[in-house]
């Protein structure tokens, strides 16, 4: 794939983030995949990103940086939403949040083979303690 085919891949899984459309990470994660550095199933991907709907209901990435090198998406985003639900193990307070994060994904055959992420877990505690 071509780095800019590899650029259109993130696009459209962030559109698909941000609609909360998770059962279409068919499209975008193979369906056995390393996700921070452990095996995982497409499966469990849907299930995570379905909680974090489910408990921020408005929950938006927003890349802010993105680059690309040769099958390699390395992107800074900033994250928004209400919590409404029990998430991380915090009742729901109905604050929102604005966090940081980083991404690392590496791309075969037009899906995601392996998913790196890193949240400022601290920034997300802060907000929820408040």
């Amino acid at each position: 794939m071509s780095e800019k085919e590899v650029r259109e891949v993130f696009d459209r899984y962030i559109e698909a983030l941000n609609d909360h459309d998770f059962d279409r990470m068919t499209e975008f994660v193979h369906d056995e995949l390393i996700e921070n550095g452990r095996h995982v199933k497409r499966e469990d991907i849907i299930a995570e990103l379905k909680a974090h709907g489910d408990s921020v209901p408005d929950y938006t990435w927003r890349p802010v940086d993105v680059a690309v090198d040769g099958d390699k998406v390395a992107a800074r985003l900033v994250n928004t939403g209400t919590h409404t639900k029990e998430w991380l193990g915090v009742p729901p307070t109905g604050r929102s949040l604005e966090f940081g994060e980083y991404s690392f994904h590496k791309v075969r055959d037009g899906r995601f083979y392996e998913m790196n992420y890193l949240i400022d877990a601290q920034a997300v505690q802060q907000q929820l303690d408040s």
